[in-house]
């Protein structure tokens, strides 16, 4: 009967350590992903950005001195699209 004990104990604590060595796996894979998806997300606030100033309504002032552009989406704006915060 100790046998069994002592046997199972050690399948308990292998597993353990698995189980702790995939913990720790995971979260090194929620960090990356958490990473890529910022840099996704800057990369399509850019984008939008670039897409918005080349829409944007080009006007010349009566006296030709300087150019303005219709507004664009703020930047909360711009993350409610995404569903961001």
């Amino acid at each position: 009967m100790k046998e069994q004990i002592q046997r199972r104990l050690e399948e308990l604590r292998s597993e353990f350590t698995a189980g702790q060595k995939m913990m720790a796996e995971l979260d090194a894979q929620q960090v990356h992903l958490k990473s890529s998806l910022l840099r996704i997300s800057g990369a399509i606030q850019v984008l939008e950005e670039l897409l918005n100033q080349s829409h944007a309504d080009v006007s010349l002032p009566a006296n030709g001195e300087s150019l303005t552009t219709a507004p664009t989406a703020t930047r909360d704006e711009r993350a409610d699209d995404h569903g961001r915060c």
